[in-house]
């Protein structure tokens, strides 16, 4: 079989998180700006791969105030560290559409390696002829196993940001058209 390349659709792809605040609430955030590739060795996903690379100083928490500080290096530190890496290292097939894509995350200079737990949503032909490739993944990480461990204790005890991240994809990503022999 033959090695397919699908690229990541930015337009129509998310790449969010959500991290507990003040104990009790949630913030919800994303990336604005990424790229990407995944590629199948025919239609068998289990043998593919894939990379994202994401610009940290697009987060997007929807508070400028709180943006600027995550870009700081109080959290991700943008200007010495401006991407956050995945890299697959093998996928294994869950059954039923699922799969586990096991890679190394890299977040500032640390790299560890996660599980992003996935699901095939489907594949199919747009109105202008491409092929699209649909799925989700997430999984949750701890942040301070990626240096990011800037905290505040609260009055009434616990800490004013949560330690576990929980990150979800939504993507959509479009075939790339094979390179005709010369």
């Amino acid at each position: 079989m033959a090695i397919k390349t699908w690229q990541l659709d930015t337009t129509h792809t998310t790449v969010g998180f959500m991290v507990r605040h003040m104990v009790v609430a949630k913030v919800h955030g994303r990336f604005t700006r990424f790229e990407g590739k995944v590629e199948v060795n025919g239609d068998d996903l289990a043998q593919g791969s894939a990379e994202v690379k994401i610009d940290v100083s697009s987060i997007d928490t929807g508070v400028e105030q709180r943006d600027n500080h995550l870009r700081s290096p109080d959290f991700f530190d943008a200007a010495a560290f401006p991407k956050l890496i995945f890299r697959s290292k093998r996928v294994q097939d869950a059954g039923k559409g699922h799969y586990r894509v096991v890679g190394d995350l890299t977040i500032r200079d640390v790299t560890r390696e996660v599980v992003l737990e996935t699901e095939l949503l489907g594949k199919v032909k747009d109105p202008w002829g491409n092929e699209r490739l649909a799925f989700q993944a997430s999984t949750s990480i701890d942040r301070k196993d990626f240096g990011l461990s800037w905290n505040q204790a609260l009055e009434a005890g616990g800490l004013l940001v949560g330690e576990r991240v929980d990150i979800t994809l939504d993507v959509q990503a479009v075939a790339v058209a094979a390179e005709k022999a010369a």
